[in-house]
């Protein structure tokens, strides 16, 4: 690996960035955010994710959080907002929210990792770099960086990986605006790098038919971007290649603030941590995928 203190640190802004997102996903996919929601009254699956994840912006109906979250269907999201809030105040949605973070990550981890020096580490290291992070332009990241600190190192280092997930979210919408690239391609010619969500997850998540699917491959292809076999052609390998690297640029300042020692460091400790994850279950194994 090449080291964080070289020419290239937007590279190691995506090393370290890769592990807490991964960590910050756990919570999506877990048992304890269906519980807690469910409890609520949120139980749809669809509802829980967009509920969960807009509800650092108050009672907020539809058109804001397409326009956000960029590529999820319209429609999808306002089947369920703003009615969502009538079942739930965003407030409680945000408490169930922590609630299931902490679930998730003791089981996930175990109370040993989650009670350890390096835990709290790792904490202070990520919520030191989400203090270069910028407000402008980037709506998810300023909602949740309104939200307190949770206390104990675990949830607040969950706190930080969804600070610098949705920083460098909200960047990655503007290079996939810059880049062409419309909801449903985007997805796809991500889904197309094998870093992507597979089509069952694209439709179950995101709310489009495999119809759209299908019609979003045929516009990529049409452009030169994807082959016959839905594999990315080197037009589509440099169009996505682009594209991460305007979101790498966009998103250099939180870790440029940590400093190389500090990024390699964390990028160590959220590695060990999300593999610890991922080999406990984290997540479905047809989650990723091509079709």
């Amino acid at each position: 690996m090449t080291s964080l203190n070289g020419p290239r640190p937007e590279l190691a802004a995506r090393r370290c960035q890769q592990p807490l997102n991964t960590l910050h996903a756990t919570v999506y996919f877990s048992p304890e955010i269906v519980r807690e929601m469910g409890a609520l009254g949120i139980e749809e699956f669809s509802a829980v994710n967009i509920a969960g994840r807009t509800a650092a912006f108050g009672r907020v109906g539809p058109g804001p959080v397409t326009a956000a979250f960029y590529n999820y269907k319209h429609e999808r999201i306002a089947a369920h907002l703003p009615g969502v809030w009538d079942a739930a105040a965003p407030q409680d949605v945000l408490a169930a929210r922590l609630r299931a973070a902490d679930g998730t990550l003791r089981r996930l981890l175990g109370e040993d990792v989650i009670a350890s020096p390096e835990m709290a580490e790792a904490a202070e290291l990520a919520l030191r770099a989400t203090e270069g992070c910028g407000r402008g332009g980037r709506p998810l990241y300023s909602a949740h960086a309104d939200l307190p600190v949770p206390e104990t190192p675990h949830l607040a280092l969950w706190h930080a990986a969804t600070l610098l997930r949705e920083h460098r979210g909200d960047g990655h919408v503007m290079a996939l605006v810059r880049a062409g690239l419309d909801p449903v391609e985007a997805l796809l010619s991500h889904s197309a790098t094998g870093g992507g969500m597979s089509d069952k997850w694209l439709v179950r998540t995101r709310g489009w038919t495999v119809e759209e699917l299908i019609a979003g491959r045929e516009r990529l292809r049409a452009r030169g971007l994807l082959d016959e076999a839905g594999e990315l052609t080197e037009a589509g390998t440099a169009l996505r290649d682009a594209v991460e690297a305007e979101t790498d640029r966009l998103d250099a300042a939180p870790y440029e603030h940590l400093g190389a020692a500090g990024v390699e460091r964390l990028t160590g400790l959220a590695k060990t941590f999300a593999m610890a994850a991922v080999e406990a279950g984290a997540f479905p194994a047809d989650l990723l995928g091509n079709g």
